[in-house]
């Protein structure tokens, strides 16, 4: 039997919140390719380090303990903040949703990456984040478009 395809969002629910760690390069460069690339203001992004995590986390253990340790290591996507459907996905589990929002080619590989099992595709995603600080400084700041500002959180 084949693995469900990662959920999508409904039209009723707020677009999803991508929080990344604001002073990784990896990450930051991560942001702008998925910026560039989702149409329509699918998602919204966040650094972990800001006040959109800290008041996310509360409702989240996870991102709660993750924040409060400080240990930055994992992507986190919100689904529906604040809405009845909220939940937040971690690591892996939300990389590959990531992919799935960004459309074309990277939905085609969210649903192969979503067949693997989550253990293996955490495990991968633990090596590259392990690695991710060594991986070159923030890109920088790049300043947004005017059409991105909005999707930018604090």
């Amino acid at each position: 039997m084949l693995a469900p395809s990662p959920p999508s969002c409904s039209r009723n629910d707020a677009p999803p919140v991508l929080l990344y760690d604001g002073d990784c390069g990896l990450c930051a460069r991560s942001v702008q390719f998925v910026l560039e690339r989702s149409a329509g203001g699918a998602l919204r992004f966040a650094p972990l380090q800001g006040r959109t995590a800290a008041a996310l986390a509360p409702r989240h253990p996870a991102l709660a303990r993750m924040v409060a340790a400080g240990r930055l290591d994992s992507m986190v996507l919100v689904r529906d903040p604040g809405g009845a459907r909220e939940a937040a996905f971690l690591r892996s589990a939300a990389a590959v949703r990531v992919a799935w929002s960004v459309g074309g080619r990277w939905r085609a590989a969210a649903a192969l990456l979503w067949l693997v099992p989550l253990p293996l595709r955490d495990l991968v995603y633990r090596l590259v984040a392990g690695a991710r600080l060594r991986w070159g400084a923030p890109a920088g700041c790049r300043v947004p478009r005017p059409e991105d500002r909005p999707r930018l959180l604090p």
